[in-house]
């Protein structure tokens, strides 16, 4: 075991007074109006046949708030406003690089932010003081230690009326000591996952127990005036359901990553195409229910952290369909099949568990094979040719 630094960012929870509330409000349209103005600028100069770049972004801004029209963005902490505009060049550098879609414009009734840089914000390590440019001292719920000084500080407001506090840090991990144990990992809807070892991982189907109640407060909300004193009240009850349901999922999701993470040096998975997935009405919410992908997600970022490694399975490999003593590939199993024998050797398997046994031996086979193999891609078109199911198939490892 060893220690090695990584940067990282830790969400607080704060309670900020009445004035302050007033001035985060304010903040936040701000920094709206700066985004806004900025993707405004970029779109119609595109159009025109002109390009702007970051530092023509910039430049507006200033003369911006020069206008008599937008003194009020002179009346906040400059840093958030400037640091919005760099989101916006960060966010046409992905859609440039197809990792993202286009830009959209930042709207009042959401998720609001704010960004702070070292010289928007005062932390004091001893007293754990954390002061904001034009805001002051934050009341902060600080509900996990650190050693390191913030980088950046960044203030959101959820749709439920709460705040947090994100902290950039570059912090020590410790590696977790090796156990020498594989596993392969089967994702799915009943049951969160099942290991091939034999392990159920339940589905505690969050936001399933609190269905009725959230058709409930929707009923109420729908009748209610749009814009009114009631319905915004009403609303408030819809989002902290939501946001109730979301933490809940959230915090399983950790616990069981973590202890995964523990136990085992090597975790086998499926590349899922989960937003293709998704597209299935019949099973959309049960599959956004299980959370596959921040399952994954997680995963992932915690296996880098403390030194384990994550194997994906190509997301066409037959981990269902195979028999994982003999290699016999069914040509159909319908989903309603939770068991099933295999023609050739007459092996009884459970669906889920025979698929993650399946996953664990591909892992292993791509690292016999040597190198890292690329999963199959996601943009794979439909209707593309593919190999004989019973020949093994191409694993990505990671």
């Amino acid at each position: 075991m060893y220690n090695w630094q990584m940067k990282l960012k830790r969400t607080y929870r704060f309670y900020p007074s009445e004035p302050q509330k007033r001035i985060l409000a304010q903040t936040f349209g701000c920094v709206r109006v700066a985004y806004n103005s900025a993707l405004r600028l970029r779109s119609d100069s595109f159009k025109d046949g002109k390009r702007i770049n970051y530092a023509a972004s910039s430049a507006a801004l200033t003369v911006q708030k020069k206008s008599p029209d937008f003194a009020f963005l002179r009346e906040v902490s400059c840093i958030p406003l400037q640091q919005a505009v760099r989101h916006l060049q960060t966010a046409y550098s992905k859609f440039f690089a197809k990792r993202a879609k286009y830009p959209r414009f930042k709207r009042k009734h959401g998720k609001q932010s704010a960004e702070y840089t070292k010289s928007g914000f005062t932390w004091e390590p001893n007293n754990r003081n954390l002061t904001i440019a034009k805001l002051g001292r934050l009341d902060v719920h600080w509900s996990k230690e650190f050693q390191s000084s913030p980088t950046t500080c960044t203030i959101t407001k959820d749709k439920s009326d709460r705040y947090f506090v994100t902290l950039t840090l570059d912090e020590d991990i410790q590696k977790l000591p090796r156990t020498g144990a594989h596993v392969g990992i089967d994702l799915g809807i009943s049951r969160l996952a099942t290991l091939s070892n034999g392990e159920r991982i339940a589905n505690p189907k969050h936001l399933g127990g609190n269905l009725e109640r959230l058709k409930r407060l929707q009923v109420v909300l729908s009748r209610r005036k749009k814009g009114s004193g009631r319905w915004n009240r009403q609303r408030l009850k819809v989002a902290k359901l939501h946001a109730h349901v979301a933490d809940s999922r959230k915090d399983w999701l950790n616990k069981v990553t973590t202890d995964l993470v523990r136990r085992f040096d090597v975790l086998a998975i499926e590349d899922l195409n989960v937003r293709g997935m998704v597209k299935n009405h019949c099973l959309a919410r049960a599959i956004s229910d299980v959370g596959m992908g921040n399952f994954r997600r997680m995963l992932e970022y915690k296996a880098t952290w403390y030194g384990k490694e994550i194997r994906l399975c190509g997301r066409f490999y037959p981990s269902s369909k195979r028999c994982h003593r003999c290699e016999f590939v069914v040509e159909k199993l319908p989903l309603d099949i939770r068991e099933w024998s295999c023609p050739s050797c007459q092996a009884m398997h459970d669906r889920d568990e025979n698929a993650a046994k399946n996953i664990l031996a591909a892992g292993q086979a791509a690292t016999a094979r040597g190198g890292q193999l690329r999963p199959v891609r996601a943009s794979a078109r439909k209707g593309t040719v593919r190999g004989n199911v019973n020949q093994p198939a191409l694993h990505g490892g990671s």
